[in-house]
């Protein structure tokens, strides 16, 4: 039997140790997947946006002619409906909270002004020719809501609802018989809004959203008042207002990415 030379014999020691020392080091970490977003935090921020309203006011007729004939002179009931639209702008505050992997419950406070207003004309049958006009203008929204949503990791889909308060302003301007009046009320009315929206947070802190709210503010007697001729009177209003408004929001005290 031939000897092997030193050579030989070196390779096939390193041949044979190598898979055992291979077997030894340390497996390379895989790449962790991105994180996902965590929707845990409180947030603020800006929203921009147009409303609906519509508001029936029962009776500005018998309010003028009863105002200035005296109480009874009016027959029927007369309901005049404006359409109040315009832009609303504001801001929002709230707080979530994610759970169960994917669910999302959360509080928010949000405040908006409006530019919403709107105006019909009417009749004034016992001052014919006489017209009256009726006007009516949402100067503020306001609400204080719950959420419940479900994430699909940065994309959160959510309802929302609670308790609401509108600033309204109405006005019943004209001329009955050669005299010019005009009626003035002012109300700010408690009611209950619903809604629900999509929001995608596009970067650690900052997240946009499309929202769309329904307020409901039932009706209630609005007093109407003429400085000028010194005349008192009430209206009744129903109403209920509709927002579509795209926010966007910066997030504080959360997780993040």
């Amino acid at each position: 039997m031939k000897k092997l030379s030193f050579a030989t014999a070196a390779a096939l020691v390193v041949t044979f140790a190598s898979p055992a020392h291979a077997a030894d080091l340390p497996l390379r970490a895989e790449t962790p997947f991105a994180a996902r977003f965590n929707w845990t935090g409180c947030y603020l921020g800006g929203h921009l946006g147009g409303g609906f309203a519509h508001k029936n006011i029962t009776d500005p007729v018998q309010l003028v002619q009863d105002s200035f004939q005296g109480l009874g002179s009016t027959a029927g009931i007369t309901t005049v409906s404006p359409s109040p639209t315009g832009v609303v702008i504001g801001g929002q505050i709230g707080c979530d909270y994610q759970f169960a992997s994917s669910w999302v419950v959360g509080v928010e406070g949000a405040a908006s002004g409006s530019t919403m207003k709107g105006s019909r004309t009417v009749g004034l049958p016992l001052g014919n020719p006489d017209t009256a006009s009726v006007r009516a203008k949402t100067d503020f929204l306001t609400g204080v809501t719950a959420r419940l949503g479900y994430a699909f990791d940065n994309v959160l889909l959510y309802a929302k609802g609670g308790a609401a308060l509108a600033g309204d302003r109405y006005d019943v301007t004209g001329s009955f018989a050669g005299t010019p009046f005009g009626f003035v009320g002012l109300e700010n009315r408690i009611g209950w809004t619903a809604g629900g929206g999509v929001e995608w947070a596009f970067s650690r802190n900052w997240s946009a959203s499309i929202e769309y709210d329904y307020y409901q503010f039932g009706h209630s007697t609005i007093a109407m008042s003429d400085p000028t001729n010194v005349l008192l009177g009430n209206v009744d209003v129903r109403q209920n207002i509709q927002v579509v408004k795209a926010g966007l929001n910066f997030h504080i005290w959360g997780a993040g990415w």
